[in-house]
């Protein structure tokens, strides 16, 4: 398991090979999915995630995958 872990809901607006772009350049990164986690409200509005249990979610993929991409990043430097 990694230090950060993402955590998505299967029925989240993010794909799973925008994700796996993650896990490439980060090894220390896990990506969990999950079939609800009961965000209903969040998930059918906007693409959301969780990094290390913090809700990071943008109007577009494209932004919250940068958004994400940036939390990993504050993460892995606490660890650094």
């Amino acid at each position: 398991m990694g230090i950060v872990i993402v955590e998505v809901c299967d029925m989240s607006l993010l794909s799973s090979s925008e994700l796996e772009n993650i896990l490439e350049t980060h090894p220390e990164v896990t990506v969990m999915r999950y079939e609800c986690m009961d965000i209903c409200n969040l998930c059918k509005m906007r693409p959301y995630a969780l990094v290390n249990g913090k809700k990071i979610y943008a109007k577009s993929t494209e932004e919250c995958i940068e958004l994400i991409k940036n939390e990993v990043e504050k993460e892995l430097f606490l660890y650094m």
